[in-house]
């Protein structure tokens, strides 16, 4: 009896073990498929959770939260949401970060990916992947209405102020390095940046030009203007940023970015926005070399 026990225990035993190692062939069938089909890990994941997780400041007009509405506007925003939809993520959700720290927080995994409208440039490739570029522009100076300064030469000894971590702020830093502004001041978002020229802390603060004019349009209460005429010296092309081990889905990206250049699609939120074809970046001339 014993023994017939024994046996029955073993039998149950080889039953169960084939039960699980038949279960674990099916799980990596499936895992296998998904390999085969051509999705990203990234994407998977995106889709099993229903949104894309992205850095922004927070900066209109760019990526931001409506604050009347409590959703997710602007022009970076638009462009995700399209590409999105082409890749079936459902939705975009942002965590708010300072822009200097956008790119630590995708490299320590607390966002999935960064858009706000952020210069792809040599240094930042040495951090993080970027896509192909968006589109393109440069910055501006934002004034006073009643200030005295006309012309870029009109700056010298003036107080700047600036974000760090922008372009813009080396634009500005690079002025004061070579005697052409007075200081320089520095402001963590577009906000206060715009609150310390509007209440005469700075003489002028230099910004991007896309936000300025937006800014200065839809805030009646800054008695603002921008410095007419200037010719950009920081203009550059803009992308999103992904980790360096997600590039299978930064192709996914660029694959659905590149077919709204070739239908159109772009351009038309481009346009939405007030901006001409001249911000748009074409196929070939806006394809990015990430280093790693």
């Amino acid at each position: 009896m014993k023994n017939r026990t024994r046996r029955n225990g073993i039998l149950w035993l080889m039953v169960f073990t084939l039960t699980v190692v038949s279960l674990m062939g099916c799980q990596a069938k499936k895992a296998e498929t998904k390999t085969v089909a051509g999705e990203s890990a990234m994407l998977t994941k995106a889709k099993e959770k229903g949104y894309l997780l992205i850095g922004s400041s927070n900066d209109a007009p760019f990526s931001y939260t409506d604050v009347e509405s409590g959703k997710l506007k602007g022009l970076d925003i638009e462009i995700l949401k399209e590409i999105c939809k082409r890749l079936g993520i459902g939705d975009i959700q942002m965590k708010v970060t300072d822009f200097s720290n956008l790119l630590v927080e995708l490299n320590n995994k607390n966002v999935d990916m960064v858009a706000d409208a952020m210069y792809v440039k040599d240094e930042r490739l040495q951090i993080a992947a970027f896509t192909d570029k968006w589109y393109q522009e440069g910055e501006a100076v934002v004034i006073p209405e009643s200030s005295s300064i006309k012309t870029k030469e009109d700056l010298k000894d003036k107080k700047v102020g600036a974000q760090p971590g922008t372009t813009f702020y080396e634009t500005a830093q690079k002025w004061l390095d070579e005697g052409k502004i007075g200081g320089l001041e520095a402001y963590d978002n577009q906000a206060t940046l715009m609150t310390a020229v509007n209440t005469g802390k700075v003489d002028a603060v230099v910004t991007d030009g896309i936000v300025a004019g937006y800014t200065l349009s839809s805030d009646s209460s800054l008695k603002l203007k921008l410095l007419s005429p200037y010719e950009a010296e920081a203009s550059g092309q803009i992308g999103a940023a992904v980790r360096f081990e997600d590039k299978e889905f930064l192709a996914e990206i660029n694959k659905a970015l590149n077919d709204m250049k070739a239908d159109g699609t772009l351009l038309k939120i481009l346009k939405d926005y007030g901006l001409t074809e001249d911000y748009l970046v074409g196929v070939e001339e806006g394809k990015t070399t990430n280093v790693k």
